[in-house]
């Protein structure tokens, strides 16, 4: 089954259960999936479904900056309510307490019925640092030694289970460590044929991973990270980039199986030709919070294929809430710029209530938080109008608006294009900014008709207009305040 600009929601597993009061994966219901289906989900990622560690949360997830998200987040929290970070995996197999690994095989079952596919979590840079295979699999670690860990030992540690060996936490090199995580070593060949038979393994239980941070993976980056251990060690660069070792393995035998990569530091791209299928698109958010209109539409000009595989959100878990971020209206005018471009389009659950509150991954509860109604039929609106066959399966193209007079230049804060398909022409226009805006717009019009009709399906207005107006001048547009226009042409 292909999907084309296809949508997923991500869905704080654990947290998602307590709320809904359910014990198992295996206890949600058909009419959840059913509602997944008619607002037009082609993927559900059940992010933190794999074996945590618990032995390690007193230990590691009671810092002080930790602390502090906790109760920014959660007024109430309690000490029973921090169940470790999702990322800090113990092994790959389902978390107990959200269900046995059969129950997840018939849930994605149930969702292949109704047409939806399942994603889970890959996160190949690292493991728990109570994981059992600390002690099992040591060779695919990276290994350190007593003077690294004396001159750093925020970055080093000694193994538990031998008071000789010592290893590194898992890294990110522009922040520090991941106390809970261990580092495994890319330029090791244990290491890339455990994560490759791991990814075969996975691949028997969903349609597709979400791969954290897989920039990390990259042979030279892992270099610029780990120079001082890897020369230490002897470690020489591998001939070949990890992830195009893993997704050739992993596609060779299931070819529909899809690669998602969380990336950043403009090495989509990069990824992209490794094999992935789609890459996160940070850089359109950034462009859309700082409101600098004219980048979102530079950005918009990038060639097909890079756009057609770019993931595109307005928030996951690890950014702030939409409706914090942007405040109620612009995030509305975000989320209908990102739901009708190309690329996968990433919902995160709460994201249509409204809700403001960031949850730290350590968290296992979340606090309540009324529904905004307004918010959320705009997006139910939303997302079945863009169910349509042409926002999945139409050509994309951006449209200029055209100053409405000669000395208006707000016709600059409008962001226009079309979807075509067959007979039919979808035309969006939103207005990106905080005051009234206005322009024209030409596109392509019926030869047969002088009359033409534009049903406002987000609104729920027709106009009629003139094509003679529409060919010569082009069609007029006022806009209110990150207000949006989508428009049904019957061509």
């Amino acid at each position: 089954m292909n999907y084309f600009n296809p949508r997923i929601l991500e869905i704080n597993t654990r947290v998602w259960l307590k709320k809904k009061k359910l014990t198992s994966v295996a206890e949600i219901s058909e009419s959840q999936i059913d509602e997944w289906k008619d607002l037009g989900f082609d993927y559900i990622w059940l992010m933190g479904i794999w074996k945590t560690n618990k032995d390690i949360i007193a230990q590691y997830c009671f810092e002080p900056d930790l602390v502090s998200s906790y109760t920014n987040a959660l007024k109430d929290w309690r000490t029973e309510d921090i169940i470790g970070s999702p990322y800090s995996i113990d092994c790959y197999e389902v978390n107990p307490d959200l269900g046995t690994e059969s129950e997840l095989l018939q849930l994605r079952e149930r969702l292949h019925k109704k047409g939806i596919k399942l994603i889970l979590d890959f996160v190949s840079n690292h493991l728990s640092v109570g994981s059992r295979l600390v002690k099992e699999k040591k060779e695919i670690f990276l290994p350190a030694d007593e003077y690294l860990f004396r001159n750093d030992p925020y970055t080093f540690f000694k193994s538990p289970y031998n008071s000789k060996e010592y290893f590194a936490h898992g890294r990110d090199p522009l922040f520090p460590p991941w106390k809970d995580t261990i580092q495994i070593n890319f330029y090791s060949n244990e290491a890339r044929n455990f994560l490759i038979e791991t990814l075969n393994k996975i691949s028997d239980l969903c349609d597709g991973v979400r791969c954290d941070m897989a920039m990390l993976s990259l042979n030279n980056i892992f270099y610029n990270t780990w120079v001082g251990a890897l020369k230490k060690y002897g470690y020489e660069k591998p001939g070949k980039e990890f992830w195009s070792e893993a997704i050739n393995a992993v596609k060779s035998e299931k070819p529909e199986f899809v690669f998602i990569a969380e990336a950043y530091w403009d090495l989509e791209w990069q990824l992209q030709q490794l094999g992935f299928d789609f890459t996160y698109d940070k850089r359109l958010l950034d462009r859309l919070a700082g409101n600098d209109i004219k980048s979102v539409k530079d950005h918009l000009h990038a060639e097909k294929d890079f756009q057609q595989k770019s993931v595109r959100f307005i928030e996951n878990h690890d950014e702030d809430r939409a409706a914090s971020k942007f405040g109620k209206d612009r995030s509305l005018a975000a989320a209908t710029i990102i739901s009708t471009i190309q690329g996968m389009i990433l919902y995160h659950d709460g994201q249509f209530e409204g809700k403001k509150i960031k949850i730290p991954v350590q968290l296992g509860r979340e606090p309540f938080e009324k529904e905004d109604d307004r918010i959320k039929n705009f997006y139910y609106k939303l997302l079945r109008i863009t169910k349509y066959s042409a926002f999945r399966k139409g050509e994309w193209s951006m449209l200029d608006s055209i100053p409405a007079a000669t000395s208006d230049y707000s016709f600059e804060n409008i962001l226009i294009w079309q979807w075509k398909y067959e007979n039919n022409l979808f035309i969006v226009a939103v207005n990106y900014a905080n005051s009234t805006s206005r322009c024209r717009v030409k596109f392509e019009t019926p030869k047969d008709k002088m009359i033409l009709n534009l049903n406002d399906i987000l609104n729920s207005v027709s106009y009629e207009r003139s094509i003679e107006e529409i060919n010569e001048r082009g069609l007029y547009i006022e806009l209110k305040p990150f207000s949006s226009h989508i428009f049904s042409i019957n061509i």
